[in-house]
């Protein structure tokens, strides 16, 4: 009998902001529960450490560079960056019988021309990549429009309250101040968005899914808008953490799961469904998250950078997998394994081939996940930050960064949207062998090596200690390119 799977992929979660992956000030109760009854692991990552390319590789088990310029957010103007051809965790899913959902954000654009006519239907879509259903926020909940969309249509919209193009802005802080203006007028469709109540609004969605699933085995993607910025907790979650709103929303993240988890009880079906919850990349350090790390909490935990980073805080994630009647509880696996990992391992679970061309970079991680094997799967992974230039290569234990720095934000100042770069590294008391005083060493070597099994927290670049790895680190990456596996 085929599980249901219920993969639920939150938002700016970081290595560090739950109890089972060391976090104190916060209180993770049910996620913790999750990973102790199931399966937890501390070497998990994302392909990339920005959102979008992130559920690109998540959706498709293709890095994202293998879409070429895909190395940013998209937002409302874009067209749906995946190709409909293309085999997806939905659509091997359906083919095998499963009824699909996707609940939450999408992130990864619509339609087939920029910029996006949002006073039409939105199609292709996430309908046509697998997904029998979705509902959600269609970019994210710190940019317009502020609407859900269902399947191809904005819900709520009329076609004498048009949506009109504004303003465009910079930062999350000043879309908060005029979401209308950055996408004028559905004044209809707006009202329906409230920012303290899309986490409970988009739980209600999926749970009612759910339940209505009777006939086949289904499968739920749920991506959860928690704990990406603004931090709109709902009024019972605020005040609820030492941490402010920042934790405020991690806690009303973990009702969520376990909302999903008692439903799943109550339909009876707890026992054969298999949960992933994981996230798409790192913690962000914004103004929000700085106060967070203030009070003592440790948005990545001990690990260097931050969302956007190739460095491990961009792209070290949470990864748990509970599945009673697989999975040992209270297991623990050192295992690499990568978000891109996804499509080949479903397809794997439900005893089907991907056909030549899709999910190059996937690998089949079943064995992993349900501890059949306590080998390494996975040697390496291509890592992706925000700048192109620093693309890194992971190769058993050793990490090479082709540039100096991480390669996210390097705004020096405290912004409300995000803080990154040197700066931040030193405003946060993390320490760089390459950093002093919130800048990059005049003499710091031109790119970054370092070994994760003995300094997990990048303190040393070993560069000029192992040129020889450095040269096989730089092939390596370099070898990827030339043989066509990424875009060139």
């Amino acid at each position: 009998q085929l599980p249901n799977i219920v993969l639920i992929n939150a938002d700016d979660l970081g290595y560090g902001d739950l109890g089972c992956y060391g976090a104190t000030k916060l209180h993770t109760p049910n996620i913790d529960k999750l990973a102790r009854e199931g399966r937890m692991f501390t070497d998990a990552h994302s392909a990339s450490a920005v959102c979008s390319p992130s559920r690109y590789a998540l959706l498709t088990g293709e890095y994202p560079v293998r879409h070429g310029n895909l190395n940013n957010p998209v937002f409302l103007k874009n067209k749906l960056i995946i190709d409909t051809q293309k085999t997806t965790i939905a659509s091997v899913l359906k083919k095998a019988g499963y009824t699909t959902a996707c609940i939450g954000k999408w992130h990864l654009g619509f339609g087939t021309t920029e910029p996006v006519d949002w006073n039409k239907p939105l199609t292709p879509g996430p309908n046509e990549l697998g997904f029998d259903y979705y509902y959600g926020v269609p970019v994210v909940n710190s940019h317009p429009p502020f609407v859900y969309v269902e399947n191809h249509n904005v819900v709520g919209y009329a076609e004498d309250d048009p949506f009109v193009y504004g303003k465009s802005a910079k930062t999350a802080a000043v879309f908060e101040k005029m979401k209308l203006d950055a996408i004028g007028g559905a004044d209809k469709a707006h009202e329906l968005y409230v920012d303290d109540e899309v986490g409970t609004h988009l739980k209600g969605k999926a749970l009612d899914w759910m339940k209505g699933q009777k006939e086949k085995p289904f499968f739920l993607y749920y991506a959860t808008t928690n704990i990406h910025h603004p931090f709109t907790p709902a009024p019972q979650f605020v005040g609820s953490s030492k941490c402010g709103l920042y934790g405020d929303f991690v806690h009303e993240l973990d009702w969520i799961v376990g909302e999903v988890m008692q439903t799943l009880e109550e339909m009876g079906v707890a026992e054969n469904t298999l949960v992933i919850f994981t996230s798409d990349n790192g913690g962000m350090f914004n103004a929000t998250g700085q106060k967070a790390w203030g009070q003592g909490h440790r948005l990545n935990g001990d690990l260097l950078g931050f969302k956007f980073d190739a460095w491990e805080g961009g792209h070290r994630i949470p990864f748990i997998a509970h599945w009673p009647e697989k999975i040992q509880a209270g297991t623990v696996s050192e295992q690499l394994i990568c978000n891109v990992d996804m499509l080949a391992t479903l397809a794997a679970l439900t005893g089907q081939k991907l056909e030549k061309g899709q999910g190059q970079d996937s690998e089949n991680m079943l064995g992993a996940i349900t501890g059949q094997t306590n080998k390494q799967i996975r040697t390496e992974v291509l890592l992706a930050a925000q700048r192109k230039t620093h693309l890194a290569i992971r190769k058993d234990s050793w990490i090479y960064i082709g540039a100096q720095g991480g390669g996210g934000f390097t705004s020096g100042k405290h912004g409300a949207h995000a803080f990154g770069g040197p700066a931040a590294i030193t405003f946060a008391g993390e320490v760089n062998s390459d950093i002093e005083n919130g800048k990059i060493k005049e003499d710091a070597p031109p790119a970054q090596l370092y070994n994760l099994e003995k300094d997990p927290s990048q303190t040393t670049n070993l560069y000029h200690e192992f040129p020889e790895k450095v040269k096989e680190m730089k092939e390596l990456l370099k070898s990827y390119q030339e043989l066509g596996k990424v875009a060139k």
